[in-house]
């Protein structure tokens, strides 16, 4: 008896050392941190600020994002080299690694979990894969500029029953993407959106899709619920009689800045936040700002809204109050303070301060700085409650 005890010991004690690395764990508090010039993420513990594993060979993350399965153990990784990338969390490893195009720039998984999605620059168009085994179910080819190119794509989203919503860069349009039957994929497209498409978000409630106009003042709102009214310009010559400044980063759109009934979003080529009402989608006032707006995002709970900018002024991170729409706070961090992501409840805030090699982590609340973590050039911070949202 005491002999087979000891060999199911010694059975045990061996499985624990080849699987000992992974976590038996939830995956509630934890989040995945890109380090953009060395190719690799950080899955770290938000609870105690613990690095758990650095997952390498993940190609050009220089404008990478990311999105989780729905138990969210699962990560998987839009890299701009064209590389869809899916990691375990739990694990700290790669479980498949595709080459999908020449350049990518984000990506969505469907409303029930069993697709991703990836927006190309190069060759333009959209890829649909199986979550499970990265196995193509689609090549959908955009809109043709010319013999050889075809539109960039931009600003996709998961929206509501399986379905994805894009942008064409090059040639102003976007389509909505029905998926629910992957042998008979429908597409409904809406042209002439406006110019230059650049960006766009889905409301939280997957109602609204809003995507920014680089070529011209505007951005274009498409009712998901009304489909049949077509794609509206809001906030129309919202920089009517200024002088446009350069633009060194476009702004980005997706972190839902909405607070009650209003919205916040980035103006193109001006130091302006716009804050529009989300009945009527019509301007209500412009927040004079520290330089061009790069993300512009809500705490959960609508009280503040935090900014961050594009080079030469990408030291700086601004917090709005809501209620009153005035800055109550200026912080200078550093050189390449670019992302931002809110804990789930709201009750912190991370920030990536790529030039400095760390990430700082704040109290919303009393907006002071509480922990400071290491990372290589850091850029995406993404927690894993995204798992559970729409359009993230």
């Amino acid at each position: 008896m005491f002999k087979k005890l000891l060999v199911l010991l010694l059975v045990l004690s061996s499985s624990m050392a080849v699987y000992g690395k992974c976590q038996v764990r939830g995956t509630g508090d934890l989040a995945v941190i890109i380090e953009r010039a060395a190719g690799s993420v950080l899955v770290v513990d938000t609870t105690v600020k613990k690095q758990l594993f650095q997952i390498k060979e993940l190609g050009d993350l220089s404008h990478a994002s990311l999105v989780y399965s729905r138990d969210a153990r699962y990560a998987y990784i839009f890299a701009r080299d064209g590389a869809l990338s899916k990691i375990d969390i739990l694990c700290g490893k790669i479980v498949k690694r595709i080459k999908q195009a020449g350049n990518s720039i984000g990506g969505a998984i469907s409303q029930d979990g069993k697709l991703i999605a990836v927006s190309n620059y190069q060759p333009g168009g959209i890829k649909i894969f199986s979550s499970d085994d990265l196995k193509l179910i689609a090549d959908i080819a955009s809109t043709k500029i010319d013999e050889k190119k075809n539109s960039k794509t931009v600003g996709l989203v998961d929206a509501p029953n399986n379905k994805f919503v894009v942008s064409l860069y090059d040639t102003g349009e976007s389509w909505i993407i029905d998926t629910k039957d992957t042998k008979d994929i429908k597409i409904k497209k809406f042209k002439n959106i406006g110019k230059l498409p650049y960006d766009a978000l889905i409301t939280p409630n997957g109602r609204f899709y809003i995507t920014g106009l680089f070529g011209q003042d505007g951005m274009a709102l498409l009712d998901l619920w009304n489909t049949q009214q077509g794609v509206k310009t809001i906030l129309p010559n919202y920089g009517k009689g200024e002088q446009k400044l350069p633009v060194y980063k476009m702004p980005h759109l997706e972190g839902w800045a909405f607070a009650g009934s209003k919205i916040y979003l980035p103006a193109v080529g001006a130091y302006k936040v716009l804050v529009a009402d989300t009945d009527k989608w019509q301007l209500q006032n412009s927040i004079k700002v520290h330089g061009q707006p790069v993300f512009v995002m809500a705490r959960p709970d609508g009280k503040q809204i935090w900014v961050n900018y594009a080079f030469p002024h990408n030291d700086t991170i601004e917090v709005i109050d809501s209620q009153s729409d005035k800055i109550i706070q200026t912080f200078t961090l550093g050189k390449g303070a670019l992302h931002m992501e809110f804990s789930p409840r709201g009750e912190e805030i991370w920030i990536s301060v790529r030039d400095e090699n760390k990430i700082m982590v704040f109290n919303t609340n009393t907006l002071k700085l509480i922990n400071t973590m290491e990372a290589k050039n850091p850029s995406g911070i993404f927690f894993t409650n995204r798992a559970g949202k729409i359009g993230l």
